[in-house]
């Protein structure tokens, strides 16, 4: 018999989810029709063709990005940001289209862009209120389901304690069971009972679900438990054990079938990359046009103080570990690019003239942001690291090359919290490392942004650049 496992680590397609695509056409129908009957237009073929357009693309991109599952228990500020990117790309595509076929608008430009905002606040705005009325219901007892966890140790505590938490699920804890005695802060924990009753208390029908919070190395006793509960009604949930891995970004996902959960992986995919390249082009840009004439100055300083060029184009390892060329104002008389990269120390002899001033101001980053542009780096992110240093720490520092999920940065969340500059003792470097990947796990546009503020006020002259 082959067992179908298609969608296991999905969330299912609820009924809210059904009716939250039902509200999101009727919304931005209805909002074009406000619009248009305002300057008593009437609803005719080109408005029903826009319209058609606009709920097309919102509802396919969306379905593709998943915004039509459960939301329960998951982030408000993620849901807002699925619907802020969607909207805003079929938004894109509306007057794109009418920017070039002007005589053909069913509404003026004005009335367009007021028909765009007032669809993207409605879109927002009944979906915050849909929460508040789920949440409210919720917390006064309603649409509850009762639980149980099998297994009491530290994972089944610790999603006891994140459910407990959060009054809006609705989940109501009724106790562990487990075959051994668990002990917290010096008390023995209660138990319902142990695994076989558990399973009689679902065979009787006293809990509506069942979280099996059980180490990886009992796969026999899992394996045991999940077929004696195949023989009840209570809805069972596998919760792997994978925090025994240092995580990086986790997620599930489905190949051809199969069930997966990624335990190392990338936050910046999907919108996110999108708007993560949005944000380095636009403020590289910006940047770039304001520092003008301190790039050409530099570039003439080095010029006329030392012989050689004025860019140093170093290899490093850029995102995925491919290799890259990071552009530097040259600071020293040498330009070392091979197996063996000696780090500048403080009153190091090889600097030149003006390399101390424009190291120790990290006026030497500068041509970095043409490296944004082309692509190679971001604004924020992990400081790229020389060859030879990333192949001598990847082997002593657990870790390590995950730094490379993402792009390179200018500035990043190390830097401005003082760990930069030469790392002449591996404690040095590992505060670094452990600060790079908890940007790569906290990541947002907000935290970006955070960032670059902190590089303004204090990231730009250091005691540790040199």
């Amino acid at each position: 018999m082959t067992q179908n496992v298609q969608g296991i680590l999905q969330s299912n397609q609820s009924f809210i989810s059904f009716i939250q695509r039902i509200f999101d056409m009727f919304f931005i129908i209805f909002s074009l029709y406000i619009a248009v009957d305002n300057v008593s237009l009437g609803w005719g073929l080109q408005q029903s063709a826009i319209a058609a357009v606009a709920v097309t693309l919102f509802t396919f991109t969306s379905s593709l990005d998943n915004l039509y599952i459960s939301w329960r228990g998951l982030s408000l500020y993620k849901e807002m940001k699925k619907v802020t990117f969607h909207w805003a790309i079929s938004a894109c595509v509306i007057i794109i289209y009418a920017t070039f076929n002007t005589s053909q608008l069913p509404i003026s430009e004005a009335l367009m862009l007021m028909w765009l905002g007032t669809t993207f606040l409605l879109l927002i705005s009944y979906r915050i209120t849909l929460r508040f009325i789920l949440s409210s219901l919720r917390r006064k007892g309603f649409n509850t389901r009762t639980f149980v966890i099998a297994g009491a140790g530290e994972l089944g505590q610790s999603l006891v304690q994140k459910i407990g938490s959060d009054q809006s699920l609705g989940l109501v804890f009724q106790g562990f069971y487990d075959d051994r005695t668990v002990v917290r802060d010096s008390s023995q924990i209660a138990l319902g009972g142990d695994l076989e009753q558990l399973v009689k208390d679902c065979k009787a029908g006293l809990t509506d679900r069942v979280y099996i919070t059980l180490p990886m190395r009992a796969d026999k006793r899992i394996k045991w438990l999940m077929k004696e509960l195949a023989d009840c009604t209570a809805s069972v949930y596998l919760v792997p054990d994978i925090f025994i891995f240092e995580l990086l970004h986790s997620r599930s996902d489905v190949i051809s079938g199969i069930p997966t959960i990624s335990i190392y992986d990338s936050p910046l995919d999907g919108s996110n990359s999108v708007i993560k390249r949005i944000e380095d082009i636009v403020l590289s840009s910006i940047i770039l046009l304001l520092i003008m004439p301190v790039l050409i100055a530099i570039s003439i300083a080095v010029k006329v103080t030392s012989p050689g060029p004025v860019i140093f184009k170093q290899i490093r390892y850029g995102i995925d570990g491919k290799s890259i060329k990071v552009w530097k104002f040259r600071s020293m008389t040498v330009m070392e690019n091979g197996g063996k990269v000696t780090q500048a120390k403080k009153n190091d002899a090889r600097l030149t003239l003006i390399g101390g001033f424009i190291r120790s101001t990290s006026l030497d980053e500068l041509p970095q942001f043409l490296n944004v542009l082309q692509g190679r780096m971001s604004i924020v992110g992990p400081r790229p690291h020389a060859v030879a240093h990333n192949e001598e720490y990847r082997t002593i520092i657990n870790g390590y090359m995950l730094r490379h999920k993402v792009k390179p940065g200018i500035t990043g969340w190390a830097q401005v919290n003082g760990w930069r500059g030469e790392t002449d003792t591996l404690n040095k470097m590992e505060k670094r490392i452990e600060y790079d990947l908890d940007y790569i796990r906290n990541w947002s546009l907000g935290f970006d942004i955070k960032i670059i503020i902190a590089t303004i006020f204090k990231g730009f002259i250091d005691k540790n650049a040199y």
